[in-house]
């Protein structure tokens, strides 16, 4: 039997979702769970600061937690550097702070109200001030895929035709329409989130488990052994098929 490994989809800051579903995986694999965290961990909820805190406590608890990178997080790290940087993905009208993106909520968990009226050199020393350097050491360390045998973890997905081990950072982190639309089987079964969905889909090769935390909607955990999935729920596991 393969050993279940866990997946938690896009948190964005929903503190209290992640305690709800970390209880979840407990309850199923008990304290030693594996668990693969899907990236997107700030942004738009109400307590980033609390989900990069608890997330870094588990890191440094030694427990068998994995990382990624989502798009957002590293929006935030890029925006900690000395000068912040722009990600040139965003669509020309937005920048991490604008509230559809939601640097503004995040900063916030820290203590600093963003407002139209603020300059961006201002608020940057502010967050340099209050962000804790443990914060910053996490997301510099975020790892940007993780695979089994079976599976391939990454946060946005991948592009097709091009081998897993030389997949861009912009495309694990950004992807979606060619990804998307790609029917035919991947090397391997791809578990991903960053394009919010109703509820977890399996689509054949790949698994969608961002189900919407940021936009206030339940954060979804899953456990796969092999190349078979379930999502956890307060009932138990739910078959999850193509």
């Amino acid at each position: 039997m393969p050993r279940p490994i866990y997946a938690v989809g896009d948190i964005h800051g929903q503190a209290a979702e992640l305690e709800r579903v970390l209880n979840l995986i407990h309850q199923d694999g008990g304290p030693e769970a594996e668990i693969v965290f899907l990236g997107d961990f700030i942004d738009r909820g109400p307590d980033s600061k609390a989900v990069i805190e608890r997330l870094a406590a588990g890191k440094a608890e030694g427990r068998n937690w994995t990382f990624l990178m989502g798009n957002h997080d590293r929006m935030f790290r890029w925006f900690m550097e000395d000068f912040p940087r722009h990600d040139p993905y965003l669509l020309v009208e937005f920048n991490w702070l604008h509230p559809r993106i939601g640097g503004d909520t995040t900063l916030a968990s820290y203590g600093i109200p963003v407002t139209t009226q603020d300059r961006m050199s201002e608020l940057h020393a502010r967050a340099r001030a209050a962000v804790p350097q443990q914060h910053i050491d996490f997301l510099q360390n975020l790892a940007l895929s993780h695979e089994t045998d079976d599976l391939f973890f990454a946060h946005a997905g991948i592009r097709p035709g091009v081998a897993l081990m030389e997949q861009s950072e912009g495309d694990l982190l950004w992807i979606r329409k060619e990804f998307h639309s790609f029917t035919a089987p991947h090397p391997k079964l791809i578990v991903h989130g960053h394009t919010p969905v109703d509820s977890a889909k399996h689509y054949g090769n790949r698994v969608n488990l961002d189900t919407g935390a940021g936009y206030g909607k339940p954060l979804c955990a899953a456990v796969f052994e092999g190349s078979e999935v379930w999502v956890l729920t307060e009932q138990g596991r739910n078959r999850l098929r193509p």
